[in-house]
């Protein structure tokens, strides 16, 4: 009998303007649960998830980080060392567009080379009429043509989600574990350190929740 594979370990970090449902999103992910009025995150959050991709484990070890701007310098301590990256931005506020231009650029000059990244236009249930499925233009103002286009530029996995409604959020995580090589594992492994000691000293009380469960 053979035993099953191991997990591999995949650390990845959140990063965009406060209030774009960062987050939420991960909520969504970890617990398929959604909170209206979710408090700001202060410093970072970190939980873990399980998801089987093909004849693969991963598991995920997400920093969600905080948006706001007094918290922007810590960000290269979460972003070190993590195979991948959410940069999500808000798709009824052009200035969160800007931010993830902001944050795509960074993690390309300072973070791994071989990072891989998701830009994640979030709430698209706010543009997304009850009749037909199609979308209200008076509150969509970042089209989806600008953000397939700047993942195109920056060579970017692209997707238009809602952590409310949960769509396209399993498909987002998917998406990056299935651009995640193998060989990874034992360079991960070799983080964990890092992952463990950043816990309490880079966030100054942070929120460490996770559950085995996969949602995909």
């Amino acid at each position: 009998m053979s035993l099953p594979n191991p997990a591999t370990p995949v650390k990845l970090v959140l990063l965009g303007e406060a209030a774009v449902g960062k987050s939420s999103l991960v909520l969504r992910f970890v617990s398929n649960d959604f909170q209206e009025n979710k408090e700001p995150t202060i410093g970072a959050a970190f939980l873990t998830q399980k998801c089987t991709i093909g004849d693969r484990t991963i598991k995920y070890e997400i920093w969600d980080t905080a948006g706001q701007e007094r918290f922007a310098s810590l960000a290269p301590m979460y972003y070190r060392n993590a195979q991948a990256a959410l940069v999500v931005y808000d798709i009824t506020k052009p200035a969160s567009f800007i931010k993830a231009r902001h944050w795509v650029k960074e993690l390309h000059e300072q973070a791994s080379k071989d990072i891989t990244i998701a830009l994640v236009g979030n709430k698209y249930d706010l543009v997304e009429s009850d009749e037909g499925g199609e979308e209200e233009d008076s509150l969509r103002k970042v089209s989806i043509e600008e953000g397939k286009s700047l993942a195109a530029e920056e060579n970017l996995l692209f997707f238009e989600t809602s952590a409310k409604t949960s769509y396209n959020v399993n498909d987002v995580f998917i998406g990056i574990g299935s651009k995640i090589p193998s060989a990874s594992s034992t360079e991960a492994a070799n983080q964990q350190s890092h992952v463990s000691e950043g816990r309490v000293d880079l966030s100054g009380g942070v929120n460490n929740r996770g559950q085995d469960a996969c949602p995909c």
